[in-house]
């Protein structure tokens, strides 16, 4: 008896293979029949779940906040136009298109996987041309916090994956298309009923997912914008070098730049992972605010004045030195490749200005342990290291020194007495993730070398990446900076300190924007009185209706504020 159903075209076992137990001249036993039954079971379960896996590949969401089962419930029109040329194939070019399509959509599954991580931490999807050194990074992470286990381990875990998923996919692909070819006349009913589906939820804008349509084109729609993504990548040169062309300071002399702070020691100073969400979040917000108010009260009877608002970030969730680079160039740099071109520029930073107009310049770095060739592009007079700042206490957060003795090692080397006005870039630490162990608060005399801090870097890894760790993290930054000024600040100090971006996801949830606090803290009030234009609040702590600007639009509006020919305008 042949079984139509098979083709006979030498894809698949012989037509006319009957199971045991069928023939009529044999008489197997219930064992053989039993057997044979489980191999076809164990058939049907491996060809379901290589369904399962091609299904994922080809709807899943790249976006973590749009995981979720509905998500797959999907028509995928990528796979109903490959299985309708599978089916029209002879066996020989059919393996070879099933492969190629496999290998293909493997590819496309471990990028959405990559796009997912880069979701959950970054807030955006993974940028095929710039953002490569990402992944080094992440591993520098892990080892700097959990150790070199942690980074081995997860480099290898990453290796095995990106060689087993292509793989497995495009096995499942070939699975499937011999499936199809043995039963073309019920596959090609199938196709066809779900490509009148397809249209049907098309015209109608179906959705079980709020923004995923039942009507799926994801793979087309993936590749286009990986393909623009790329375009814009490789042109991204060009693209810079017309906005550095656009520079309306490139050509200012010197003695005509920030006329209006000469004698000051300006602080910029970047506290890690402070983001909107720790003003505003109602778990968050009542003990960061509570320090801020109060710091406020306590800096204004000391004679201190502040302005706050809040600057959009060019990142969020990780990626510090992309903010750092925004907020000094006045370009917006969102990704690595752009970071790259921008610091191989000539183009004038904040700390270059300064240094043009006269002043020392530092660059405080208290966790950079290794040569920083990019340095040069910020034109630092001096380059602190970690080496450079003496630490001799214990690690703590991504292996860091206490931002207070960041700071401390800051002012004996950098503002001693008959020293000359400084203007310094200062990354503050101890609020990055997994924002544990938290440093104490200590007398600013006892600091030292840091050997007082020894006994109090035991991390408490129950609470590590979690939002309580982050709050007191970041309560203990501010508190540092609030105490600093109460302590070393005088009429010529000018403190601008800000968030460098948003903390990762797992504390803001999904669509908390990129938007971080700025103040600016000064005893002179001629200081503040060259930002009155800006409609800044008054104290640390913006609240919601506080100006927004774009971080890259800083820089400019910084240097023309303090500028000779500005007063008050922006």
């Amino acid at each position: 008896m042949t079984d139509v159903s098979r083709p006979a075209d030498g894809d698949d076992a012989p037509a006319g293979t009957a199971p045991p137990g069928d023939s009529e001249t044999s008489d197997p036993g219930d064992g053989a029949t039993g057997a044979w039954n489980a191999r076809r079971l164990l058939g049907a379960t491996v060809t379901a779940l290589a369904g399962v896996l091609v299904l994922v590949a080809l709807v899943a969401p790249s976006e973590v906040n749009r995981l979720s089962f509905g998500a797959l419930l999907r028509i995928p029109v990528e796979g109903l136009i490959a299985v309708a040329l599978l089916l029209v194939l002879p066996a020989r070019p059919r393996r070879v298109v099933a492969t190629l399509l496999g290998a293909l959509l493997g590819l496309i599954l471990v990028l959405k996987v990559t796009d997912l991580g880069f979701s959950m931490v970054l807030d955006r999807r993974f940028d095929l041309i710039a953002d490569w050194t990402f992944l080094g990074a992440g591993a520098e992470f892990l080892s700097e916090s959990y150790g070199g286990t942690a980074e081995v381990g997860a480099i290898a875990l990453a290796v095995v994956a990106a060689l087993a998923v292509p793989v497995l996919v495009t096995l499942s692909v070939r699975r499937l298309a011999r499936a199809a070819a043995a039963h073309r006349r019920v596959t090609a009913r199938a196709v066809t009923a779900l490509a009148a589906a397809w249209v049907v939820c098309a015209v109608l804008g179906a959705q079980i997912v709020p923004g995923l349509p039942v009507a799926a084109d994801t793979v087309a729609a993936d590749v286009f914008d990986r393909a623009r993504q790329v375009r814009a990548g490789l042109n991204d040169k060009e693209t810079l070098s017309t906005q550095l062309a656009g520079d309306p300071f490139r050509d200012v002399p010197g003695e005509q730049m920030l006329t209006a702070l000469r004698g000051k020691d300006v602080l910029f100073t970047f506290v890690e992972s402070y983001g909107r969400v720790a003003l505003e979040d109602p778990e968050l917000a009542p003990e960061v605010d509570a320090v801020l108010d109060e710091g406020t009260r306590q800096l204004r009877a000391a004679g201190y004045g502040s302005r706050s608002a809040f600057l959009t970030s060019s990142t969020t969730g990780g990626g510090s030195w992309l903010a750092h680079a925004t907020l000094m160039s006045g370009i917006r740099t969102d990704n690595q490749l752009r970071y790259t071109n921008l610091v191989r520029s000539d183009h004038m930073t904040l700390n270059g200005a300064f240094k043009r107009a006269g002043w020392r310049t530092a660059l405080v770095m208290p966790a950079l342990n290794r040569a920083w060739p990019e340095a040069a592009f910020f034109e630092p007079d001096t380059l602190y290291g970690a080496k450079e700042l003496g630490y001799r206490g214990p690690l703590f957060s991504f292996s860091s020194p206490p931002d207070q003795y960041t700071l401390s090692a800051f002012q004996r080397r950098e503002r001693g007495p008959g020293r000359t006005p400084v203007m310094a870039e200062i990354p503050l630490l101890s609020s990055h993730l997994p924002w544990t162990p938290v440093p104490p608060l200590v007398d600013w005399d006892d600091i030292g070398d840091g050997s007082v801090y020894k006994g109090t870097a035991r991390a408490d890894r129950s609470a590590e990446g979690t939002r309580e760790a982050y709050q007191r993290a970041v309560v203990y930054s501010l508190r540092t900076l609030i105490s600093y000024v109460q302590r070393y600040g005088d009429e010529n100090l000018v403190l601008v300190f800000l968030g460098d971006h948003q903390p990762a996801r797992t504390i803001t949830g999904d669509d908390a924007g990129k938007d971080v606090p700025i103040t600016v803290v000064a005893k002179d009030p001629a200081v503040l009185d060259r930002i009155a234009g800006w409609g800044w609040q008054d104290g640390l702590n913006p609240d919601p209706q506080a100006p927004v600007w774009p971080m890259e639009s800083f820089r400019d509006r910084f240097l023309r504020a303090f500028g000779p020919q500005s007063t008050t305008h922006s």
